[in-house]
């Protein structure tokens, strides 16, 4: 079974930018959907951004224009851009994977902190 893992999070001060990396421990095969998520305390899970196997993205409207989701296929890898942090944005930040090779929904990474605050 395919393991992913988050890197990338810490402490960034407003209007600062973070890069976001998700590693499988394997190659990937036939991607359906890959996608970012974040969870704040107190508030449940949102979807932040998707790419779909054929590299489709979709935003969450508080993130468009400030984020970017990328895929890496040569090294199992997925990105998220964050520019113009704001603190609202703070939350763990996780990384999910739905392939032809995955349980019906999907696996799980889990998760890195990000924590914008001057």
């Amino acid at each position: 079974q395919v393991q992913l893992v988050e890197s990338g999070g810490g402490l960034v001060q407003p209007g600062g930018s973070l890069r976001l990396s998700c590693a499988a421990s394997r190659r990937i095969f036939s991607v359906i959907s890959m996608a970012w998520y974040r969870q704040a305390p107190g508030k449940q899970r949102e979807l932040v951004a998707t790419i779909s196997g054929s590299g489709t993205t979709n935003y969450a409207d508080s993130v468009k224009g400030r984020f970017a989701i990328s895929r890496d296929n040569a090294n199992n890898t997925m990105y998220l851009q964050m520019n113009e942090l704001e603190p609202e944005d703070t939350a763990v930040y996780y990384c999910w994977l739905r392939s032809i090779a995955t349980p019906g929904n999907g696996i799980w990474g889990q998760g890195t902190q990000v924590t914008v605050s001057s």
